[in-house]
């Protein structure tokens, strides 16, 4: 007999003798009893101190949701590590979002075993019960238990021993912090594949039924991981959900005339955060079929994706440099894409072959359309190294440097008309023990793209060919289009978001931290870039991360409201199909993350800018990334 055989026996004999009405609220009361406490208090010698920095507090704070979720060189707090939506900035097996907090309350355990309950109706207040993590319905009457039990998301221990159960609902797989399941004796024959979800499942209590032989011998034999990674990949795929649709900002009928217009320019971007293969792991995807989790299968439903997108730019986050090689950049150029890409900052001290494994940033666009004029490497540690006022910081030193996230700063002009844009992708830092990290990237980077958008005002247009219209000629940076896709791993009401969408955030601002970064923190920060998120202008945004301890929105695309207007933004996925599923990636979505796109129309320039201001400007100096 094995371990894992002798366990079940030994906790289905417990809960034998657990028949009694309110066994376990009992016994814990008693157990609970107050005890005269010691006149001296004997504390534990070996226990950390607390943080004087009070970084405790701001890991439950941040957790909790400001700020959501992906290094070698960087420290990550084991609370935070396993608290946090995805993306990746290490070299070892990142850390994922799993685990969320549940509703506080007072207690946590519900014990109504025993009591000779028959029927559970779906109604039942017992399902509002959110923050539940310990529920015993043992040694009842009941036959059945409604589907709506897969309201309490923060079940870790279940037992529905001893009653007349002869089945289990699916939804059951949608409790996937459960990590004990107890089914003791009762009249189940099988176990619902969708069960292969339960992921964190230590014991699936089977002994005293009439289970399917296969089944129990897999439990008997290898334990109860065994049999949940045998359902999770045998489960059969559900079915497709509806084609996600545009969700027009303008009326259908303006969005054509704009598309129909010959002197109306259009343009649209993707941003999609791809998950990189080696962090398509089982430890952080344990929900996901093993096979679902396999690059081989992702990478050609990625691929569909984005192609049929059509979109005149791509923003594609967590591609590692074999992939940008091998893959995107090989398949793309057959549908007309080039691209410009930068792994993180690590790269540069690894060997080859661990280079190859580097996530990083990569910018794609129709090449037939646009010519890429230059593009430029943002290396946030670089540039705050070079800042004075950041210089000889501790602060920067312990945070801000050695994280090794990037942003990648294309230039382009439209081959026909000479209409500039400036596309921008980015990954910020994950951590949400880390939001003023998040905070000081973004401006970095907005600081760097001001710099670039300067520069390039001040390029000479491109000459017309006969016949055709004089190129725009741009007064300052703030006149040529600007959009920015990137997975900022921070919520909507994070100083992230504050910063980008009112132009401003004060020194004093909580997402800082009260951590020290120049003027920053000393004068606060602002910019003249005018954007705004594409998506804040539609009712319900899209999700666009989804996992079991996290769904909400946390990657975006913003644009210069003073030369860009949104047409139409894609819209969710079926709300009812998201109700159904664990978290993605899964058989239909092949990464954790959601794809999102905006289509915009240039504005008209309000300044009359045309030909006769061609003479502003002089050409500089271009780096040598310069492609033009």
């Amino acid at each position: 007999m094995t371990q894992h055989w002798q366990n079940q026996l030994l906790k289905c004999e417990m809960i034998r003798q657990s028949r009694s009405p309110h066994h376990r609220a009992r016994a814990s009361a008693m157990a609970s009893r107050t005890v005269a406490k010691s006149a001296i208090p004997i504390t534990n010698p070996n226990l950390p101190k607390p943080d004087s920095n009070g970084a405790s507090k701001d890991v439950e704070n941040s957790v909790a949701g400001t700020n959501g979720a992906t290094g070698g060189s960087e420290t990550t707090t084991p609370a935070v590590a396993a608290n946090h939506p995805s993306a990746v900035t290490g070299p070892s097996e990142a850390p994922r979002l799993t685990a969320p907090k549940p509703p506080k309350n007072n207690w946590t355990s519900l014990d109504m075993g025993g009591v000779n309950i028959k029927n559970l109706p779906p109604t039942s207040g017992l399902f509002s019960f959110t923050f539940l993590a310990t529920l015993y319905l043992n040694h009842n009457q009941l036959t059945s238990i409604p589907p709506q039990i897969s309201r309490l998301r923060h079940l870790e221990l279940l037992d529905l021993s001893g009653n007349q159960l002869r089945t289990i609902p699916p939804e059951l797989g949608m409790l996937t912090m459960l990590k004990e399941l107890y089914l003791f004796d009762n009249h189940l024959t099988t176990i619902p594949p969708e069960l292969g979800t339960l992921h964190q499942l230590q014991t699936l209590g089977i002994e005293g039924n009439p289970i399917e032989p296969s089944l129990k011998a897999v439990v008997q034999k290898d334990g109860t991981p065994a049999l949940i990674a045998y359902l999770r990949d045998s489960c059969p795929v559900p079915p497709l959900p509806p084609a996600r649709q545009w969700q027009n900002v303008v009326s259908q009928q303006e969005r054509g005339a704009a598309a129909a217009d010959p002197n109306t320019e259009v343009v649209s971007l993707l941003c999609y955060n791809v998950l990189c293969e080696r962090a398509a792991t089982a430890k952080l995807y344990g929900y996901t079929p093993s096979w679902a989790l396999t690059w081989d299968y992702r990478k050609e439903l990625i691929l569909a994706e984005i192609v049929g997108s059509d979109a005149d730019f791509l923003c594609l986050q967590e591609v590692d440099v074999a992939q940008y090689e091998e893959f995107f950049l090989e398949n793309l150029s057959q549908h007309d894409y080039d691209g410009a890409y930068w792994p993180k900052s690590r790269a540069k001290h690894m060997n080859e072959a661990d280079k190859r494994l580097v996530d990083g940033c990569a910018i794609f666009f129709k090449k037939d359309k646009y010519t890429l004029v230059e593009k430029h490497l943002v290396e946030f540690g670089q540039i705050a190294m070079q800042r004075q006022d950041f210089k000889k910081t501790e602060d920067m030193f312990n945070r801000v440097l050695g994280k090794g996230d990037v942003a990648v700063v294309c230039m382009f002009e439209i081959k026909e008309t000479g209409t500039r844009f400036i596309i921008a992708n980015v990954h910020i830092h994950w951590d949400p023990q880390f939001r003023d990290v998040k905070l000081v990237q973004a401006a970095l980077m907005v600081d760097e793209i001001d710099k670039i958008a300067n520069r390039f005002a001040k390029y000479p247009p491109r000459p017309p060919a006969a016949g055709e219209k004089p190129a725009p000629v741009y007064s300052d940076g703030y006149k040529i289009p600007l959009i920015i896709g990137g997975d900022f791993n921070s919520t909507p009401d994070s100083g992230v978001y504050e910063y980008l969408s009112t132009g401003s955030i004060p020194p004093n601002h909580p997402d800082f931290m009260s951590h020290t970064y120049g003027k920053y923190t000393s004068e606060g920060t602002k910019h003249r870039l005018g954007l705004k998120s594409a998506y804040s202008l539609v009712p319900n945004p899209p999700t666009t991360n989804h996992t079991p301890g996290f769904q909400g929105v946390i990657d975006y695309i913003w644009y210069s409201t003073q030369n860009l207007a949104v047409n139409a933004v894609f819209g969710e996925v079926d709300r009812q199909y998201l109700e159904k599923v664990i978290g993605f990636p899964n058989a239909h979505f092949p990464s954790d993350h959601l794809c999102i796109i905006a289509e915009f129309r240039v504005k008209p320039p309000k300044d009359g800018n045309n030909a006769t201001s061609r003479t502003q400007g002089s050409a500089v100096n271009s780096d040598s990334n310069r492609t033009r």
